[in-house]
């Protein structure tokens, strides 16, 4: 039942051929024996977890299940919870830091029923594309091949969600945070347009989305996320997210191979993704060459905000806080 989707555990739930104790217990168990090779979690609620897939249980009985009612999600370390640890995946904030504010995409995805049962690695301050981190012992591995990274920030995030570690994680995107863990774990990642979905503490760029094993799944999730909430005063107005078949006859494709500066992309990542475009061409789509429109330049003046805003928070540090920072970021 660990490899089921969020929309089948619903529909399990509602058929009455699955219960939310039987899955957050099996969930549990298995994230208990992956962990000690994949390192994603950095807490488990498991007592709080059982409790709510008890109350959740009683609820389908009675009728009442909520948009997510019982489907297990985790929530990466940088999403505030009131009482849980909130360290940002650094030694540098002090030991015992804890969140007093839930952050709008927990509520929203408590209030649909989902049960937040672990929270997930991440590096310092969300500032590599792994899950390098100066407070974890050891990176989050990919459940794919353990000798490799799953990509970060939404590091943890990401290997639990190819692990099965239940079917909805909630990662965080700037820069690629949750989309280029999502292309090297296997899985669908979304950043959501800047105001889409709410969040707390703000932050230029900043948004939470899902990392999911399926579309359906991503837009279950979304349609949670997207709520409203007045404490984030970018939000968009508020928007109904649909899961909608999308017709392909004749859809307009954009096929870009190169953006424009970095790598060269590699030999069988260009023909993989060349392949997938010529599956939408059959389809009926209409693929058409897309030229990188990014510069080197561009890339470097995203880099220096990027640096000036994290070195506002590092820089505020006591100095001997300040070197607890991991040193790839730190320098």
């Amino acid at each position: 039942m660990i490899d089921l989707s969020a929309a089948e555990l619903l529909a399990a739930y509602r058929s009455g051929a699955l219960s939310p104790v039987e899955v957050m217990q099996a969930v549990l168990a298995h994230a208990a024996a992956r962990e000690g090779e994949l390192h994603a979690l950095c807490a488990v609620d498991a007592e709080g977890a059982l409790a709510a897939a008890r109350a959740s249980e009683a609820r389908w009985q009675a009728g009442t299940a909520l948009p997510l009612d019982g489907v297990p999600v985790t929530l990466k370390e940088n999403i505030a919870v009131p009482g849980a640890a909130y360290r940002l995946g650094t030694a540098a904030t002090a030991e015992g830091a804890t969140a007093d504010f839930e952050a709008p995409p927990a509520a929203r995805l408590r209030e649909a029923g989902a049960i937040a049962w672990a929270r997930t690695t991440m590096p310092d301050y969300g500032m590599l594309s792994s899950g390098l981190s100066s407070l974890y012992a050891e990176p989050a591995r990919n459940p794919w091949n353990t000798a490799m990274t799953p990509g970060g920030s939404s590091a943890g995030a990401a290997a639990a969600a190819a692990a099965g570690y239940g079917p909805l994680h909630l990662g965080t995107d700037i820069g690629g945070s949750i989309r280029l863990p999502a292309g090297w774990c296997g899985l669908v990642g979304l950043k959501p347009s800047h105001g889409r979905v709410p969040i707390k503490p703000g932050y230029a760029g900043r948004v939470a989305g899902p990392l999911t094993r399926t579309v359906a799944d991503a837009a279950l999730m979304l349609a949670a996320l997207a709520k409203p909430d007045a404490r984030d005063p970018t939000q968009l107005p508020p928007g109904q997210v649909l899961l909608r078949p999308l017709e392909l006859q004749k859809l307009r494709i954009g096929l870009m191979l190169d953006a424009g500066w970095g790598d060269a992309v590699q030999p069988e990542v260009a023909a993989a993704v060349t392949a997938a475009a010529r599956t939408f061409e059959q389809a009926g789509a209409v693929v058409e060459p897309l030229a990188g429109f990014t510069t080197r330049e561009m890339a470097d003046g995203i880099d220096r905000f990027w640096r000036m805003r994290s070195w506002l928070d590092i820089s505020a540090l006591p100095a001997d806080r300040r070197a607890q920072v991991l040193p790839y970021i730190l320098d």
